[in-house]
């Protein structure tokens, strides 16, 4: 069979290539989806404008793959077969400082000669915290540059919270966005894009509002009454007045006030 055809027989056995297909990818399987691939290939990310032969998708692939062989992306529908061309359609789910950042993707894969010879991989930015959730298709040129698909993107925001929870590199006062780029393993452009473009913030704002974080753990389990300014220098902050502002921008009060609701909180626990 050299043509695309049409017909039941025909969508079962599109299902069954794209089956497994997606089996080698959840197992991380690179060699098997690599197996699965037409010479003639073609993969079409338009999230980043860019067009794939088979020589440039092992490395693509292999960037794109879970990290974890039980890692799933959450899929809003079944997978749809019509002739040659299977249809699947997912989403990843980040936090952004605005509220809840999502990639919705969609994959066309066509089957020729039971092997995968399109695939379209559609995939969008939509702010889940605004009414509108407005998709910002203008991401699109300076993520072609950078060399990000949306999968890629969501890798990076996990790696970025991993890392600040288990390292803690916002503890260092003279903390840089290369610092963190490089621990990463990314660039600078694509942190900064990431940061900005995706999760809506600057690098200094997510940064302070680790240190922050810090501190009102430090508060809320607290024994006995703390010097807060000091807790604040000890958890990265440079400067007491931006210690002060953010503090005030995420929780509406001073460290005083606060420092009160705590200590009023656990005298009401301690009545009998």
């Amino acid at each position: 069979m050299s043509q695309l055809d049409d017909g039941p027989e025909h969508s079962q056995a599109t299902g069954e290539t794209v089956m497994r297909y997606h089996v080698c990818w959840k197992y991380r399987d690179l060699d098997a989806v690599m197996a699965l691939y037409h010479p003639d290939v073609r993969y079409h990310d338009f999230f980043q404008n860019r067009v794939m032969a088979i020589a440039q998708l092992r490395e693509y692939v292999q960037m794109s793959m879970p990290r974890a062989a039980d890692e799933a992306l959450e899929h809003s529908d079944r997978i749809r077969i019509d002739g040659n061309t299977a249809f699947i359609q997912y989403r990843m789910t980040l936090r952004g400082s605005q509220g809840l950042v999502s990639f919705r993707a969609s994959e066309a894969i066509t089957v020729r000669d039971g092997l995968i010879w399109r695939v379209n991989e559609y995939a969008s930015l939509v702010h889940e915290s605004t009414p509108e959730a407005v998709q910002r298709s203008p991401l699109r040129p300076a993520v072609s540059r950078l060399g990000l698909s949306a999968r890629q993107l969501s890798f990076m925001a996990q790696d970025l919270q991993s890392y600040f929870e288990r390292q803690q590199p916002y503890l260092d006062p003279d903390l840089d966005l290369q610092q963190v780029a490089k621990a990463c393993g990314y660039t600078r452009n694509q942190m900064s894009y990431l940061l900005n473009q995706v999760l809506g913030q600057s690098f200094y704002r997510y940064v302070n509002q680790a240190r922050l974080r810090h501190v009102l753990a430090a508060m809320d389990t607290a024994i006995s009454p703390i010097k807060v300014d000091e807790v604040a220098f000890a958890a990265g902050f440079n400067s007491i007045s931006a210690f002060y502002k953010c503090f005030r921008q995420h929780t509406g009060q001073s460290p005083k006030a606060y420092a009160k609701q705590i200590s009023l909180r656990v005298r009401t626990q301690d009545v009998p």
